[in-house]
């Protein structure tokens, strides 16, 4: 039993860490990324529409996550390397209450933006079904790659999908 167990939930956790198609429109190219404004650390509304032209990472995360925790300082790393090249990340903290966020910020800091979704309405707008989930949009709005989950070695995808979108 306890091997069934186990073969399971290593089965459902190389499912949720594999990259889904992102949305398409009507024709069959990359659907828009929808729009929002949320409330960033420091209490400014920072707004999707604000970063157009730009190639734009969404991680969305929690305190509670590990695989985020786990994930967030690779993050750091790819926004440090590539925001001068057009580049930006917005890091969506999805709980109700951004204090445990907060305090682990306080221990490992970002520089990218940080918002707060704290009644998941842009969580939903995304389909963000587990943490953490990733998406990234293109220069001209596009949403061209949806990730779910987080697993060493998943950052090399994102930079593989950074450099090109860069370059187009």
């Amino acid at each position: 039993m306890k091997n069934r167990i186990a073969t399971l939930a290593a089965a459902l956790a190389v499912a949720v860490a594999v990259p889904a198609p992102a949305p398409a429109d009507s024709a069959g190219g990359p659907a828009p990324a929808p729009q929002f404004t949320l409330t960033g650390r420091g209490g400014r509304d920072v707004s999707l529409a604000q970063y157009r032209g730009q190639v734009v990472m969404i991680n969305f995360w929690a305190s509670w996550c590990g695989p985020c925790r786990q994930e967030m300082p690779l993050l750091e790393s790819i926004y440090k390397r590539y925001k001068k090249l057009g580049f930006t990340l917005l890091g969506v903290n999805v709980e109700p209450d951004s204090n445990a966020a907060d305090e682990w910020l306080k221990v490992t800091p970002v520089s990218f933006p940080i918002l707060y979704d704290k009644d998941s309405k842009v969580s939903k707008l995304y389909e963000v079904a587990g943490m953490p989930c990733t998406v990234i949009i293109d220069r001209s709005g596009k949403l061209r790659i949806l990730h779910r989950g987080y697993k060493p070695g998943d950052e090399n995808e994102y930079l593989d999908s950074i450099r090109s979108l860069i370059r187009e």
